[in-house]
């Protein structure tokens, strides 16, 4: 299952930033790691790994060679994220050795994927300590130095909140532990909203590490996706805005999003050729800027995916009215000629106006909240024709199916 894609390049805007990367000796920390060292950043290995390991490849050394090489400044630093005073030391260590601290990425974690009989008492202390103590205690101890920076992120690779209980079945304080580190997202990027970004990312399919070997044994990397797939989305991440806060960020989404973007850059330049332009209501908002953010992107992916199958079956324009990030009026007109999306009202009359959050908006569109739900569930209220509202899941699955 290695993957295909096109990797998202490097655009120098991790240029001089210091990140502090727990557990990036190896495996998907180094990869971050290596990502944001192709733009020139300051990268402070904190792991515990000083000498080789018996059967895991690198040290915080042979990583921080690694990412010298790749153009970055690398400072190893010996940590075990169960010891706090180790944390702290390599905090003012950095602050020290490179004046601040820009971004934290909380990649450190313990695992065992066994149930609650199997699981030994220094496994669910490990699993605790790790990935819920650590996190907490590292984030607190670079907060101080993330709050005077000019776009601060923390980023926790840790799972969307799902209270579904086959993710706790077979491996119970697993999935307590990681979901501890979740809670720290959704706690953390309330707490700082303005002032730091706090977001969670978490693989689609399994990533290959020395981890996945020791799990799964020979022959697993067969199974798996490279660690670039989680570098490439956790660099769309830490180079957005600090608004883009208290996310739950699958890696395939990002990299479908950049792959999307990248097609209608070149649909834009046809258009221009061809002397088309889109609406300015497309473009720009109220105040001339142009709109970004998750709501942005998906409203691009929708524009370069609509066709005149999609205008022919459904007959229907839908507004939205979003709030929060990214919030405003938005329109789908799957009714004129060819059919168009973008910023602001509809160019004819909306068959139905939609209202919901940007966020809940942004999961319906990929998949992660169904529409039929939303509106039973009270996210989405819906005013006009409802029979027409309808097609809008039918819409959407079709839209996903040709990304």
């Amino acid at each position: 299952m290695q993957s295909t894609e096109t990797h998202i390049p490097s655009s120098g805007r991790l240029a001089g930033c210091t990140l502090f990367i727990t557990g990036a000796s190896r495996g998907i920390g180094k990869a971050i790691a290596l990502k944001a060292a192709k733009d020139g950043a300051n990268i402070v290995i904190a792991a515990k790994t000083a000498e080789p390991h018996p059967t895991l490849p690198g040290t915080i050394y042979t990583a921080a060679e690694e990412i010298e090489a790749a153009g970055g400044k690398a400072l190893p630093c010996i940590v075990n994220v169960r010891e706090e005073q180790q944390i702290i030391s390599a905090v003012e260590k950095a602050v020290k050795t490179f004046g601040g601290i820009d971004i934290l990425v909380n990649n450190a974690s313990a695992i065992s994927l066994t149930g609650t009989l199997e699981t030994a008492t220094k496994k669910v202390n490990l699993m605790m300590d790790v990935n819920v103590r650590g996190t907490y205690l590292t984030s607190k101890a670079c907060l101080p130095y993330l709050r005077k920076s000019k776009n601060p992120h923390i980023l926790n690779l840790s799972p969307p909140m799902n209270l579904n209980p086959m993710w706790f079945k077979n491996h119970c304080a697993y999935t307590i532990s990681k979901y501890g580190m979740s809670m720290c997202v959704l706690g953390m990027a309330e707490e700082f909203r303005g002032e730091v970004a706090v977001n969670a990312l978490w693989p689609k399919t399994a990533i290959h590490t020395a981890a996945m070997d020791m799990l799964g044994g020979a022959g697993i990397e067969k199974q798996c996706r490279k660690t670039d797939i989680l570098a490439d989305a956790a660099y769309c991440i830490l180079t957005k805005p600090k608004t883009f806060t208290g996310n739950f960020i699958i890696d395939e989404v990002c990299k479908r999003i950049f792959k999307v973007r990248s097609k209608n850059i070149i649909f834009l330049v046809g258009a221009a050729q061809e002397g088309k332009k889109l609406s300015g209501s497309q473009q720009e908002g109220a105040d001339g800027a142009k709109p970004s953010g998750p709501v942005a992107e998906t409203f691009r992916v929708i524009q370069g995916a609509v066709n005149e199958e999609h205008v022919r079956s459904t007959q229907g324009v839908f507004q939205f009215e979003l709030s929060g990030d990214g919030g405003g009026t938005w329109y789908i007109d799957l009714k004129s000629k060819g059919g168009s999306a973008g910023f602001g009202k509809p160019p004819v009359a909306a068959d139905v106006v939609m209202s919901m959050s940007s966020t809940d908006f942004v999961k319906m569109f990929t998949g992660k909240l169904k529409p039929t739900l939303a509106f039973m569930s009270g996210k989405l209220r819906i005013k006009g024709n409802m029979a027409l509202a309808m097609k809008l899941e039918k819409m959407l699955s079709q839209l996903n199916a040709k990304l």
